[in-house]
């Protein structure tokens, strides 16, 4: 299966970057622009609404890349939460959505150089590209490094200033 992996290094605490990254509000800060996203619904493991990523929570969201064509809905739910002393972790599987598979593993390092003051995020997405009428799907054509390019980009200047 195909694996796209992206880091960069965030001059922000571990416990900082963590907690931008495990609100919904971290996700739409950090969605580019260009796609057009729109968060319909955010639901934890018992149902409610939340603002929490916790393992169990359900998002659905729709995006309308370059705002051409239809908006393609998406429900991601996070699978799995891990918290350490320097290191964390959450996972994300898109249930419905483009993408036949989409498995995003989103990964936090205290820099090992300055473990109290940088942290080391890591994307890793593994997925199968979609196939519309027989041609790949709109992110298939264009790939994965602007967006991820554009979210490293951001998490920066937000966590940074």
């Amino acid at each position: 299966m195909p694996t796209y992996q992206r880091e960069v290094r965030v001059e922000a605490p571990l416990d900082e970057v963590w907690e931008f990254h495990s609100r919904i509000e971290g996700l739409e800060r950090l969605t580019p622009d260009w796609m057009h996203l729109r968060i319909e619904s955010v639901r934890g493991p018992d149902g409610d609404e939340t603002e929490m990523l916790d393992t169990g929570t359900e998002i659905r969201m729709a995006i309308r890349p370059f705002d051409v064509g239809p908006r393609q809905r998406w429900t991601s739910r996070i699978t799995r939460r891990d918290r350490g002393r320097e290191t964390a972790m959450f996972e994300d599987v898109m249930d419905d959505g483009p993408f036949p598979t989409w498995r995003h593993s989103h990964q936090f390092y205290a820099a090992a150089d300055s473990p109290d003051e940088a942290t080391i995020v890591r994307d890793r997405v593994e997925y199968e590209l979609p196939i519309v009428g027989g041609l790949l799907g709109p992110l298939g054509w264009l790939g994965f490094e602007p967006m991820f390019l554009d979210r490293h980009r951001r998490t920066k200047r937000i966590l940074e200033d």
